[in-house]
């Protein structure tokens, strides 16, 4: 994560929340988050991974005014395909990177108003054998975010896999 500052507003909290679709008050009417334990309006668990839109290295954002814009009429997403080594070249993808859990662990409500920065380093890392794809290496990228006091907000856990080989049909 390359951000070095991501400022939380209550505009952001209230359309990420609709955009899940929590109707939930406490993420938009100030009346009645000022009336709570939490003293204000909150944003709602797993809104601090849209942070990924303030980094301009995120690697699903597009690039603009050149390869890969969304737009562009060469890709749905934008985005080339990638071919791995030792690809079969048949009708599956090749082996590949898979984004398999996130965690998020709060440590303090995370606030309309809070300015945070985000850190990030490997965590752990481990491997299985599987039936259909190999060897499987796991691997942890662990996210710090501070807020403007420089107090842990949240330490969000992303685990990626990595497959040997595409899995077998």
């Amino acid at each position: 994560m390359a951000i070095d500052k991501f400022l939380i507003e209550a505009s952001h909290i209230m359309m990420f929340a609709r955009s899940i679709g929590d109707p939930n008050p406490i993420y938009y009417d100030e009346d009645y988050a000022n009336s709570t334990d939490c003293e204000g309006i909150i944003a709602p668990p797993t809104f601090a991974q849209s942070s990924a839109q303030f980094d301009p290295h995120y690697f699903l954002r597009p690039k603009i005014g050149g390869e890969g814009w969304f737009g562009s009429g060469k890709e749905a997403t934008g985005m080339k395909p990638s071919k791995s080594e030792g690809s079969s070249g048949g009708g599956g993808s090749a082996a590949a990177g898979l984004h398999a859990e996130q965690h998020f662990e709060y440590h303090l409500p995370l606030k309309a108003g809070d300015v945070l920065s985000a850190t990030t380093k490997p965590g752990k890392s481990w491997e299985k054998e599987s039936k259909r794809a190999g060897k499987l290496k796991f691997s942890e990228s662990v996210t710090e975010y501070r807020n403007q006091d420089g107090e842990l907000v949240i330490t969000a856990t992303g685990v990626g896999v990595q497959t040997e080989r595409p899995v077998d049909s």
